[in-house]
């Protein structure tokens, strides 16, 4: 079972290209028994590669072709002056301007922060620099998770043309120095449920010992018309403030001094700061679901998984599977339900007609199996659960459908790896489905299904729900 709600493709192995010393050929001719020697044996290590090659459901996929290692790619230490220092400013380097932000809503929606914070970088020309997961979703004393070992830095890196630097490698993580800084408050200029909204702040700025003095944004931020109740901010209102003129037109909005040292300062030209990047979209709210979306297309999708959290997923998912050590991982359908808090919005409808039912869910898995056997020739019979249900009796009943699920009691897994693995592994598990069954109205469905239908391909649908008959199609 998942916790709550909240991929990188198997590498390619690595095949060294010995260059021997150069000789000369001149006037030597290769036999007849040379070449044909030469060409078998070829053949037979081809053979013996593809034979012994580890291999998996994945392999057939087209995206498979561009994952070699990027590890060379950006050097982060390139983009700063060197080693992470006391006070993050010391390690900035003149030539190069930065932006960040900082999340604090529970780790998919962070995931979803974090991609907007690299796409208004990417339309700012700036560094991203990004913080640490906060563990606000399992429980607070966990301690925060670094970006780079969930997703893969430098192949996000090359496929999006810019280098991403994290904090731990801008300043020392260790360090006790109190860093001024002055940053936009998006968050006050948008917020629709407080007469008062003030600037949004996240535990991770206690941890970096950063003291903010916040400027309001500009109501032009808004995405949506005057009137229009909604949180979100324009990607391109926020992008205007990260250059000249639009930052110095604003520069005598609201400031709110620092909490510590209660210096007011300007929000910073060098390192472009935000309070909240979650409610931001190009054209309209809620922005990573549509097709177009910018965030998505342009950063989110080449937000891949770390190789050796994938590996530790797929491992679960093949012991799951009872798939034998000398086999491959087969495709199998992976399943998101979000039960938890979902049944606190049914309202008046009682929850057994509200939430859909197992059998709603299990003919939503019979189309996808359908389209998976007339578009790809592919027959699927596995099927992985992740849920946050807690009821014994739906377990069983998942189990009575012949589906599967990780039971990472009996794995062990926060024991051995920490209370964040479980999390991670159900996304994983969720994107390298050969298709997808997901939830309305979760973001951790969103993020799977987009996933399956970029990296592999493949169908995907989304159980509605809420009242008897929701999902009737």
């Amino acid at each position: 079972m998942d916790v709550q709600d909240a991929h990188d493709d198997p590498e390619s192995p690595f095949i060294p290209k010995f260059r021997a010393k150069p000789r000369s050929t001149k006037g030597i001719k290769p036999s007849l028994r040379t070449i044909c020697t030469t060409l078998a044996g070829i053949s037979l290590f081809s053979f013996a590669f593809l034979l012994l090659k580890p291999s998996s459901h994945l392999d057939t996929q087209e995206d498979t072709q561009d994952a070699p290692s990027y590890s060379a790619v950006f050097d982060s230490q390139s983009y700063v002056q060197g080693p992470p220092t006391q006070r993050f400013r010391d390690n900035l380097r003149n030539d190069t301007q930065y932006i960040t932000s900082w999340a604090s809503s529970g780790w998919t929606n962070d995931v979803m922060t974090y991609g907007n914070l690299i796409y208004l970088a990417l339309i700012t020309e700036r560094i991203p620099i990004i913080a640490k997961f906060l563990s606000s979703h399992i429980d607070s004393s966990t301690p925060a998770f670094v970006f780079g070992e969930v997703f893969d830095v430098p192949r996000l890196s090359k496929a999006i043309g810019t280098p991403v630097l994290e904090w731990h490698e801008v300043k020392d993580s260790e360090s006790q120095v109190l860093d001024d800084l002055g940053c936009w408050s998006v968050w006050e200029s948008v917020e629709k449920y407080k007469e008062d909204p003030r600037p949004r702040g996240s535990p991770i700025l206690g941890r970096l010992k950063l003291d903010i003095s916040w400027t309001r944004t500009p109501d032009w931020v808004k995405l949506t018309p005057p009137g229009i109740e909604d949180d979100h901010a324009s990607f391109w209102s926020l992008a205007m403030l990260g250059f000249p003129e639009a930052r110095s037109r604003n520069l005598g909005l609201t400031n709110h001094p620092s909490p510590q040292h209660q210096v007011s300062l300007p929000p910073d030209d060098h390192m472009l700061c935000f309070d909240y990047l979650y409610f931001v979209g190009a054209q309209n709210p809620w922005e990573w679901d549509p097709d177009y979306s910018p965030a998505w297309r342009f950063v989110g999708q080449h937000m891949r998984w770390n190789a050796s959290i994938e590996r530790l997923a797929d491992a679960h998912a093949r012991r799951a599977m009872n798939v034998p050590v000398d086999e491959p991982t087969p495709p199998y359908i992976s399943i998101h339900i979000r039960h938890g808090d979902f049944r606190d919005q049914c309202g008046d409808v009682p929850v057994d007609q509200c939430l859909a039912s197992l059998s709603i869910i299990a003919r939503r898995v019979s189309e996808v199996q359908e389209e998976l056997r007339t578009r790809k020739g592919i027959e699927v019979t596995q099927v992985i659960m992740t849920s946050d249900e807690v009821d014994p009796e739906w377990w069983s009943g998942v189990r009575a459908l012949g589906w599967t699920w990780v039971d990472y009691a009996a794995e062990r897994t926060e024991e051995i790896y920490g209370n964040w693995h479980p999390v991670f592994i159900d996304a994983i598990i969720q994107s390298n489905g050969a298709g997808f069954v997901g939830t309305r109205g979760s973001t951790m469905s969103l993020l799977a299904r987009r996933r399956v239908q970029s990296w592999h391909d493949g169908p995907t649908r989304i159980v509605q729900w809420g009242w008897p008959g929701a999902d009737d199609h």
